[in-house]
């Protein structure tokens, strides 16, 4: 039996695969597929996935394949300049094929321990929650079983395994539909962008990008369907791909020789729990939502680097009460708010007169940089801060309107950006094998009895005015302070009983 099964090779299943085998938990992925999908729909990493992939000693190997891009606000069609002051080291996105994004997580996973078994598609799974081995067994479509202790769904929004465990998944059904594809056209390269720039004075959801992925005289085109196809499982055509282009721009652009072609809606859905006892939920399992903004590969991202040091704790036997739980706690709400600007995306996407009016009222406001700061805080999800539930104390007193109080209060369930120690460099690179880290201005306090859980790091750093920070493994901020006491109330929430 191992430790954790994770049903789905995508972004998401590979990040958790990672983040388990860093902490040394059996990992076997299950994909259906029985070799990579080609088709590239997530081709943007937002700085918070950067910071994550910074944080785990990934960065170089994504920048040598991707193109970095600064563009603020990013909401419903408004562009705007990246804003000052955005809270963050890495202030910019890279734009990466999904492709390559699977390739360098499943390299990663490969060298981490983790075993990927393509061509396994789960059609059963079995709860056993009371037996004296506590577990999950799946049934793939071949007849094989395979029993582990836990088992995470990362199969997408269609997600069996969210199925097989009866997680009600409400929310919006999808009211229009675009399609999407790469493609390549007879059209000359200078006649196709001016029609896109004209036909995109009105139409946001209209887009012909050159040379998509590197591929020389590949053509990703984007263009709204007629309607809301009845089997939305089957793939668009060519000649429906013409024939909406003839109606949005009056041309089709002699488009012929399909690599794949796909559509897509603005439905939102969210499972009801992200957990059921052994069983999770994590990426498009757990959420659907338009792509406006970028966000969603991103966020299933995001979904692992949560839960993927919670649930180690989980197996590795050191998790205190109630830290598997907070996965759904601190994730479920930053899905929501997700569907939400997608929601307000997509209205600002309309054609109608009141819409327009919208947009353009919006794109003034974003001009405004505070507006354009919350934004794009909003949308490279740098903002997300989860509830830690305490105060700062300075030796045992509650000191909120001393300065470093204040600064201490407001890191608090943050991430710490990538700050520059004097002695150890960058924070970030202390942080690549996921586990807590205390870093300690004054030299004062401790970790012992938490050593095999957590890094005590004795430095400073003239962009941090705090004493002290404790970073859970996913790098935010779990504690601030001075006082050993308060340090050791705390210690034991995130990282479980001190050893002997």
């Amino acid at each position: 039996m191992t430790d954790v099964t994770v049903v789905g090779a995508g972004p998401t299943g590979l990040m958790l695969a990672c983040e388990l085998r860093l902490a040394g938990v059996g990992v076997v992925v299950l994909e259906r597929l029985t070799e990579p999908t080609e088709q590239s729909r997530g081709r943007g990493l937002h700085t918070r996935s950067v910071e994550l992939l910074d944080q785990r000693g990934l960065l170089d190997r994504f920048l040598a394949v991707s193109e970095t891009f600064r563009v603020g606000g990013f909401f419903g069609g408004v562009h705007k300049p990246w804003p000052d002051g955005l809270d963050t080291a890495h202030p910019y996105g890279l734009a990466t094929s999904q492709t390559d994004t699977v390739r360098l997580l499943t390299e990663r996973a490969l060298e981490l321990g983790a075993e990927i078994r393509r061509g396994s598609d789960v059609v059963g799974l079995t709860r056993h929650e009371e037996s004296p081995a506590p577990g999950v067994t799946v049934e793939l479509a071949d007849g094989t079983r395979l029993r582990s202790r836990y088992l995470v769904g990362c199969d997408g929004g269609r997600s069996t395994v969210r199925k097989l465990i009866g997680v009600g998944f409400p929310g919006q059904p999808a009211t229009v539909e675009t399609l999407l594809g790469d493609m390549e056209a007879t059209e000359d390269r200078e006649t196709i962008a001016a029609v896109v720039a004209e036909v995109r004075t009105t139409q946001l959801r209209f887009g012909v990008i050159p040379d998509v992925d590197g591929k020389a005289g590949v053509y990703r085109v984007v263009v709204p369907a007629e309607g809301v196809a009845e089997d939305r499982t089957a793939a668009p055509t060519l000649d429906e791909f013409k024939q909406r282009l003839r109606a949005t721009a009056g041309t089709d652009f002699g488009v012929h020789t399909p690599r794949w072609l796909s559509r897509f809606g603005d439905a939102t859905r969210q499972a009801e729990r992200y957990r059921v006892g052994r069983v999770l939920l994590a990426g498009d399992a757990a959420h659907i939502h338009p792509p406006t903004g970028g966000q969603g590969l991103n966020l299933g991202v995001q979904d692992a680097f949560n839960l993927g040091w919670k649930l180690a704790a989980e197996a590795n036997g050191w998790a205190p009460e109630g830290l598997l739980d907070s996965y759904h706690t601190e994730r479920h709400p930053v899905g929501a708010a997700v569907l939400d600007n997608t929601r307000a995306q997509m209205t600002l996407l309309g054609t109608d007169p009141g819409a327009t009016a919208l947009r353009e009222l919006f794109a003034k406001l974003m001009d405004f940089e505070e507006v354009n700061r919350y934004v794009t805080g909003m949308i490279t999800a740098v903002d997300v801060r989860y509830d830690v539930g305490h105060e700062v104390r300075y030796n045992g007193r509650h000191d909120v309107g001393h300065d470093q109080g204040e600064e201490g209060n407001a890191l608090l369930g943050r991430r710490l950006r990538d700050v520059t120690l004097k002695r150890s460099g960058r924070l970030y690179a202390l942080t690549h094998h996921a586990r807590g880290l205390l870093l300690d201005r004054t030299g004062r306090l401790s970790v012992t009895g938490w050593t095999d859980r957590v890094d005590h790091v004795v430095d400073v750093s003239d962009e941090l005015d705090v004493p002290a920070v404790l970073l859970r493994p996913d790098g935010h901020v779990a504690w601030a302070g001075d006082d050993q006491a308060d340090l050791l109330d705390h210690l034991p929430r995130w990282f479980g009983p001190p050893t002997a």
